[in-house]
């Protein structure tokens, strides 16, 4: 196996992870902070929108089953990337779409990605999807995590679009 992961964000993260874990090479997920300039935030800090940091799912996938840049397809499939700091009821910076990259390499494919995606013609708008460095990422409360097997009827406002 070789393992490798990218964090994404795209609104509310329990609905992110619910998909993300189903696809195909994915070995894990976790829900969690990242983006912001605050050390060790927690759901009560972020949901101000005032620590910079978005929700967000780290994504751990076997690179021998799936590639960085069909996890991102994915990724730009389950949430609506034209919409600025919003995703269904959730509006924010902390509900932003973002992709954050660790070197250079990561995010050339994360800018081809997004080049492949607006070119496709599947939104009528242009992809708005921040491409930025990676920070720290801070585990989300126990809660949080795998938040919609524990609660199968829990809020989510993402779904696979064609």
């Amino acid at each position: 196996m070789k393992k490798n992961y990218v964090i994404v964000a795209g609104g509310c993260f329990w609905g992110l992870e619910d998909l993300l874990r189903n696809l195909g090479g994915v070995v894990s997920t976790r829900v969690g902070y990242s983006g912001g300039d605050f050390d060790d935030p927690r759901y009560a800090d972020i949901k101000t929108g005032r620590t910079g940091h978005a929700e967000a799912v780290r994504v751990d996938y076997d690179e021998d089953e799936v590639s960085l840049k069909e996890v991102l397809h994915y990724f730009f499939r389950i949430h609506d990337p034209t919409t600025k700091n919003r995703q269904g009821n959730d509006i924010g910076s902390q509900y932003r779409s973002a992709v954050f990259y660790r070197d250079d390499a990561q995010k050339l494919i994360i800018e081809n990605v997004i080049d492949e995606v607006n070119l496709m013609g599947r939104y009528e708008n242009p992809i708005v999807t921040s491409v930025a460095e990676e920070k720290d990422f801070y585990d989300a409360e126990e809660y949080h995590q795998n938040y919609l097997q524990k609660n199968p009827n829990g809020y989510s406002c993402h779904f696979e679009r064609d």
